[in-house]
């Protein structure tokens, strides 16, 4: 029998793969998730003594303008995008999953937003959808329309401006999703469906759609996660304006971080991001359960 010794020296060199990715974990994951949960309570501006603080970030949250209208766009901005990218992708996934002439080509054409660096494909959107010299709006003055919109430089317009920009950015990547689930489906489903007479859509109702409720509720959960901690795209196309027209949670924990240097507020609103997103998940998983 192996002597306790070598049984040890097992073991550390076990530990010793697992090691590197777990400190790495630690430092740059599990420490910065204590430390925030810890700052909620507390305040702090990163230079001065840190104070106790309690439930007071929290409550202040209650008459923050600035937060309320960053989780009502937040909501908003998930309301709208999760959908539509929804259709938008199994739309596409179902069309270029035909045999149709030049199918790889505008496959690669439908998922190059998604790779695409972010920078280049926000300043050829805010090209394209400049309210005065975009060729949008150079069209729909053309057809006759003379209340164009202001698109991001219109508050009334901004959040919508986002929302398209986000669906056609990760379109195509949900698109491959839908594309392996629809191979992954039995053809015999189909072959016994056009033996009933049915039409396309009816294939498409009840045999395509039930066949990717998996599918479907991945790209659910894992789209809704992305819309409540989006960012980079408000950054990049609109700056939270105009005013706090797309002012997101995500862009207000940044402000309240590093502009007002507020850590303890930034905390606070980074846990009510936290349990929101974790409410609708559960509520997803439990609907998920009962249709199954």
């Amino acid at each position: 029998m192996p002597s306790k010794q070598a049984h040890i020296r097992k073991q550390l060199v076990a530990y010793s793969f697992i090691a590197p990715n777990f400190i790495g974990f630690a430092v740059f994951t599990l420490v910065p998730i204590v430390f925030a949960v810890a700052l909620a309570f507390l305040y702090w501006d990163g230079s001065n003594p840190i104070e106790w603080a309690g439930l007071a970030n929290f409550r202040d949250l209650l008459d923050d303008d600035q937060f309320k209208a960053a989780l009502k766009n937040t909501i908003v901005y998930t309301a709208g995008t999760v959908p539509l990218t929804l259709i938008s992708s199994l739309f596409l996934a179902v069309l270029l999953n035909q045999g149709i002439k030049g199918r790889n080509f505008f496959r690669t054409v439908s998922f190059f937003p998604y790779v695409a660096s972010l920078v280049a494909v926000a300043a050829v959107w805010n090209m394209i959808f400049n309210p005065s010299k975009g060729p949008v709006n150079m069209l729909l003055y053309t057809l006759g329309f003379e209340n164009v919109p202001g698109w991001a430089a219109d508050k009334d317009w901004a959040m919508i401006t986002i929302i398209l920009f986000s669906v056609w950015k990760y379109m195509g990547y949900y698109m491959i999703i839908y594309l392996a689930g629809l191979q992954g489906i039995n053809p015999e489903l189909y072959e016994a469906a056009n033996l009933d007479g049915t039409n396309a859509w009816q294939r498409f109702r009840y045999v395509t759609v039930p066949q990717l409720s998996a599918t479907t509720f991945f790209v659910m959960v894992m789209l809704t996660i992305q819309c409540f901690k989006v960012y980079d795209i408000v950054y990049m196309v609109t700056q939270g304006g105009p005013g706090t027209a797309t002012l997101v949670l995500v862009y207000d924990i940044y402000n309240k971080a590093f502009i007002s240097w507020n850590l303890g507020s930034a905390s606070a609103v980074a846990m009510v991001l936290f349990a929101l997103v974790l409410i609708v998940t559960l509520i997803q998983f439990r609907g998920n359960r009962k249709l199954q």
